[in-house]
């Protein structure tokens, strides 16, 4: 007899974790997990690309070597910063984001420096280069767009009732979000 009552209490306790969320809740934390490795996959090829975009300038006669050298430096900072996607904090993504910031900004320095070198703007490999870091910038633009979102929807679904009691039980936290870079409100000014 108190084999078939604890049955049916552990029958009743795993429907009523079922209908609490907790397994939706597993799958949306695994496609934020998923998303993030999307994430360092675009910034990825874009760190694989910058050496060879270096070596392309390094050729160019007269090229300003704190550029490169902070280009490289941005790099490698960039690429030393790694976040655990099972702890997606606002502090860790913030981290990561500002390294790859950082990042960017030596690439757009460079990029600009390149328009004083016509010889370089004439080279077949540094344009299709270019043209990869362009279409990788877009790629993380996308990935980062995604992973806000599949973010928003575990966020969402931990914190509304009574899904927050099976959050709160099993550990789920909130995850952190990709925020616009600073200045990304002010639009460029364009001079032809």
């Amino acid at each position: 007899m108190k084999k078939l009552i604890f049955t049916v209490i552990g029958f009743f306790a795993v429907l009523s974790l079922s209908s609490c969320g907790y397994n939706s809740m597993v799958q949306l934390d695994e496609q934020v997990t998923a998303q993030w490795g999307q994430v360092e996959n675009v910034y990825q090829r874009r760190a694989d690309l910058i050496p060879n975009l270096v070596a392309s300038v390094k050729g160019a006669a007269n090229f300003e070597q704190k550029t490169l050298t902070d280009v490289t430096e941005a790099r490698a900072k960039a690429s030393s910063i790694q976040v655990d996607p099972t702890n997606l904090t606002p502090e860790s993504i913030a981290q990561f984001q500002a390294a790859q910031g950082q990042l960017g900004q030596s690439l757009g320095r460079l990029l600009a420096t390149v328009e004083a070198y016509p010889e370089l703007k004439a080279n077949q490999n540094f344009l299709e280069l270019q043209s990869q870091l362009e279409g990788t910038e877009n790629r993380i633009t996308v990935e980062r767009q995604k992973f806000n979102e599949v973010t928003q929807t575990y966020n969402s679904k931990i914190r509304t009732f009574p899904n927050n009691l099976t959050a709160g039980m099993f550990g789920f936290k909130q995850k952190g979000y990709f925020k616009a870079d600073a200045g990304a409100s002010n639009a460029p000014k364009v001079e032809f």
